[in-house]
């Protein structure tokens, strides 16, 4: 093992958008319990990066409005260095996470932070997070909101886009 190998850490922010309302909320609603409307970050490199309807962003840890984090999780330790991450998020912001590729189901934030967090780690974010969207349709009210949620873009204010790459 090479002893001169810099390691990073990286954490994932969690934060609950509905500020506790979903867990009072959705049994009534939905006749299940959610603890969460979770929103995701990765931080590393002392940034914190995350996608939304702009693209990707960053800021300082706990920068945008949302404040500081609800819950921060250790993902691990990465030996990729800021500059071969930087061109990574770069790449992913031309492609797959351009802003306007955003969905609110299938490609968020969450999406966005699984997979950055295994290209960094090896390891995923925790599931009841990635399962969310699934949770929330198999509910026939998540069913009748799906056309209004699906409008809906997160872009938390506070962040620097990244890559703007919208129609790149």
């Amino acid at each position: 093992m090479d002893n001169n190998v810099t390691r990073y850490n990286v954490q994932l922010y969690i934060y609950d958008l509905s500020r506790g309302m979903a867990r009072s909320l959705s049994p009534i609603m939905l006749g299940k319990q959610l603890d969460g409307i979770w929103h995701t970050a990765v931080v590393a490199y002392g940034e914190e990066f995350f996608y939304g309807g702009e693209g990707i962003s960053s800021c300082p840890p706990g920068g945008t409005m949302l404040g500081p984090p609800d819950t921060v999780v250790e993902l691990g330790e990465t030996e990729v260095t800021e500059e071969i991450f930087m061109e990574y998020l770069s790449s992913l912001g031309e492609s797959t996470y351009r802003g306007d590729r955003y969905r609110l189901f299938e490609h968020n934030c969450n999406t966005f932070t699984n997979e950055v967090a295994q290209f960094m780690t090896g390891n995923s974010i925790p599931s009841h997070i990635t399962d969310l969207p699934s949770e929330v349709l198999s509910t026939p009210f998540g069913q009748i909101l799906r056309p209004i949620l699906d409008s809906i873009h997160i872009a938390p204010p506070g962040g620097n886009v990244i890559n703007r790459g919208r129609n790149a």
